[in-house]
């Protein structure tokens, strides 16, 4: 009798994202090219879960779910390495990002979250694309704009490390309750990609964008690894092609999408400001990237600089 291997791949982004449709043919594919042999339904808003990503990252290291997708620097609270992807200022385009993630800096990120019983897909860090901050009654011209300013973070060191740093004060607030934080003026922005501004309708809630490109964001396909130690060698290889093939069409397709919401949003009636970010990086230097160094790790520090050249730490 064959085996039927069935699945659950979660993801934060609503059905109407820059993500979940690119995953749904993912496994269709899978679905389709192994007979039916393994079948994985995708569930967007992490199918409901109290406390959202930090929760479902929890259960896939149990394997209470067997895919998801998230980012490298909420990742880091169990994979301290994985803040490597979220560095301020690293990666000068989205492509550089991918060569990255694709090359021996993600070779090594997967050995790092193999030690935590969670496996990394080749090929699969998705683009979110580059972080701008989005404030609901006043632009940020320059950094002494932060001064004061309640900024909503993922739940991420990083993220609170830069915004502190910055002169802003950090929020945690997950993705899911982010508009109505926005609604209630429990913050006074966010920081986020326009495609994640655009899906989750949080343009509604704010006036401003500020253009930093302060830092690249990506979400990574991730498996609950013993899930994935068990599946037979040819499903494994169907899923690392169904990866390479659809995670490549959501790169370019939100690469795209990003640049097209700039006069979407501006049409919506956002006004976007330029900014010069010298001080920020003069904010920065020194201790901040220091302490980056420290958490991620020597080795995931020297393979990050083979890919993008020297860092100010």
């Amino acid at each position: 009798m064959t085996r039927i291997w069935r699945g659950r791949q979660f993801h934060n982004q609503p059905e109407k994202s820059h993500q979940h449709g690119f995953l749904v043919d993912l496994w269709d594919e899978v679905r389709n090219r192994s007979g039916g042999r393994l079948d994985v339904a995708v569930l967007p808003g992490n199918a409901g879960v109290p406390g959202s990503d930090p929760q479902v990252l929890d259960m896939l290291i149990a394997g209470e779910v067997e895919f998801a997708t998230m980012m490298g620097p909420l990742i880091a609270t169990r994979v301290p390495a994985a803040e490597i992807q979220g560095i301020p200022f690293a990666f000068a385009s989205s492509e550089v990002a991918h060569r990255a993630a694709d090359g021996a800096l993600g070779g090594h990120l997967r050995q790092e979250m193999a030690a935590q019983g969670i496996y990394l897909v080749p090929g699969g860090a998705l683009e979110n694309g580059f972080r701008q901050i989005c404030s609901v009654s006043r632009p940020v011209n320059t950094v002494k704009d932060l001064e004061g300013y309640r900024m909503r973070v993922p739940n991420g060191a990083l993220f609170r490390a830069l915004f502190a740093a910055l002169g802003a004060e950090p929020v945690t607030i997950n993705v899911a309750d982010l508009y109505q934080a926005l609604a209630d003026q429990r913050v006074d922005g966010h920081e986020n990609p326009l495609a994640i501004t655009d899906a989750n309708q949080l343009d509604r809630m704010t006036r401003f964008v500020s253009v930093t490109n302060h830092v690249w964001s990506a979400f990574n396909l991730i498996a609950h690894r013993p899930f994935w130690l068990q599946l037979p060698e040819d499903l494994q290889d169907l899923v690392q092609r169904a990866t390479r093939t659809h995670i490549g069409r959501q790169r370019a397709s939100t690469v795209a999408l990003n640049r097209a919401l700039e006069t979407q949003l501006a049409g919506r009636g956002l006004a976007f400001n330029p900014v010069d970010t010298a001080g920020f990086r003069a904010r920065l230097a020194g201790g901040f990237y220091t302490g980056c160094r420290e958490r991620c790790g020597a080795t995931a520090w020297r393979l990050l600089e083979e890919s993008v050249g020297k860092l100010p730490a």
